[in-house]
């Protein structure tokens, strides 16, 4: 089991930046990636950014050269950078923890922060 718990969001005017946070509790030594999902309302969830254990990174097109994605593994930690933010970063932006065990993949969500960037 792993409980992760988000911080930061809120509302910035565009071309702003925010910094989200997760922290990680319970199984973590199994933790193989983390990310960041985001849903806008009427949308579906979308990947945002994602970090494995060993650092390498991916990113959606639409956050590239905007958003940056680390972690800090020894705090069980993942960040999310966001510079440049656009009205259309407007969403609900969900911790993921992913865990691939002999026994199958499981996925670990965070409760969600609403980060909200008017036009």
């Amino acid at each position: 089991q792993v409980q992760l718990v988000e911080s930061g969001g809120g509302l910035v005017q565009a071309g702003g930046s925010l910094s989200l946070s997760c922290a990680a509790s319970g199984t973590t030594l199994s933790i193989n990636v983390m990310g960041w999902y985001r849903q806008a309302p009427g949308k579906q969830r979308e990947l945002v950014a994602s970090i494995t254990s060993g650092g390498t990174t991916n990113y959606a097109d639409s956050v590239k050269g905007r958003f940056t994605i680390s972690r800090d593994n020894g705090k069980n930690t993942v960040y999310l950078q966001m510079n440049s933010l656009k009205p259309e970063d407007t969403a609900v932006y969900s911790c993921n923890a992913i865990l691939r065990l002999r026994s199958g993949r499981y996925d670990y969500w965070g409760q969600g922060t609403q980060v909200t960037v008017p036009s």
